[in-house]
């Protein structure tokens, strides 16, 4: 009696350095992409009379690129802008500035209220000036 079972197919991947390809048509447009070498293995099994053996390749299949590690040297980045202004000199200058305007045109019970309010407004234009 033969015992016949269906081919089993188990792909095992191998860890190979990928290897990027970019292609380029001058003035138009560019694209780059990416390739790894991929192990395989299927199963055959046997029968009392044929032992089963194991068939096993490589195959080519593109994936996705990691930033930054394929460019060549006709690629550049994409800058991103980033808002690295930093206020904190002119909130400062401002703050004192404000607090001592508000200390000078407000008189007795209103500096409780003006040099605070002079202080923040102060902070706020400050910042402002100074590029935040």
């Amino acid at each position: 009696m033969s015992l016949l079972i269906g081919t089993a197919a188990t792909p095992l991947i191998g860890l190979v350095a990928a290897q990027a390809q970019t292609v380029s048509q001058p003035d138009y447009s560019q694209t780059t992409q990416c390739f790894q070498e991929v192990y395989k293995e299927e199963y055959f099994p046997g029968t009392k009379d044929s032992p089963g053996y194991v068939k096993n390749w490589t195959e080519k299949v593109e994936i996705a690129c990691s930033d930054g590690l394929f460019l060549d040297s006709t690629q550049k980045k994409q800058a991103v802008d980033t808002d690295n202004n930093d206020c904190r000199q002119g909130s400062v200058i401002g703050g004192l500035l404000g607090a001592g305007l508000g200390a000078a045109l407000t008189r007795k019970q209103g500096r409780w209220v003006g040099v605070p309010v002079g202080a923040a407004a102060g902070a706020m234009v400050g910042c402002q000036v100074d590029g935040g």
